[in-house]
């Protein structure tokens, strides 16, 4: 029989840098299963917990902690080694007191950080599709594969602070001058910015915003800034 998804492991020489795992070990790690992020903005459950956290030593002992179900992802126990866990994610792990969210930083595309037990329910998302379903109904998409069929006021390229695992919106922050943004991949991931001007997009560019980072300002497509607030981030990011 051959495989559905694809193969379970991948050549440790082509993983992404941010995975932590070394180079000249063995030949082969874990990779990603298709789910809510693509392959090159995530990271397995089982990798997360070895070699990002540190937490256990082995791949034998990172089955152990899953299959029991000691983990948790935005709120619901995932029992794959291969699920992909990506940018804004919460990660709970039973017995032990530290929550963690995955954020872009200055240094490496996805860093787990440590949050408050007050947000762990939290989860800051963009929107990045809006459909019109049946009855006049909309149903709005966010950029870790979840949807919700909600009446909100919201645009591609909006973020919405949610309530996991229900998905029930708690706020919306939308891309317009004057709020903060978040650059989530490229050279400046990681870094936080006033948005001063939104270009609309063209035949040959796509949209563009201009961000003002200090004393420059950097121009990038606004499918990588994520609006966190109006003067402040709306949740915690470091």
């Amino acid at each position: 029989m051959v495989s559905i998804s694809g193969s379970k492991k991948l050549k440790r020489q082509m993983a992404p840098q941010f995975w932590g795992i070394t180079r000249k070990d063995k030949r082969f790690v874990i990779t990603v299963k298709p789910g809510p992020h693509k392959k090159n903005h995530s990271v397995p459950t089982a990798v997360f917990l070895r070699d990002m956290l540190n937490i256990v030593t082995s791949l034998r002992e990172a089955k152990s902690a899953i299959y029991s179900g000691r983990v948790k992802i935005d709120g619901v126990v995932r029992k794959s080694l291969h699920h992909a866990i990506g940018l804004m994610d919460v990660i709970e792990l039973q017995d032990v007191s530290d929550i963690y969210r995955l954020v872009p930083t200055e240094e490496k595309l996805l860093k787990p950080i440590k949050i408050n037990e007050s947000e762990k329910s939290k989860k800051l998302v963009r929107v990045t599709s809006k459909t019109t379903i049946s009855k006049g109904r909309q149903q709005i998409g966010f950029h870790d594969g979840r949807s919700t069929i909600s009446d909100a006021k919201v645009n591609v390229g909006d973020s919405c602070l949610i309530q996991i695992p229900d998905q029930k919106i708690i706020e919306i922050i939308k891309l317009e001058t004057g709020c903060q943004g978040l650059v989530t991949r490229g050279n400046n991931a990681g870094q936080i910015g006033k948005i001063e001007t939104i270009e609309k997009g063209t035949f040959i560019l796509p949209k563009r915003v201009i961000l003002s980072l200090g004393d420059r300002k950097i121009e990038i497509p606004a499918d990588i800034i994520m609006p966190i607030g109006k003067k402040e981030p709306i949740i915690q990011l470091k």
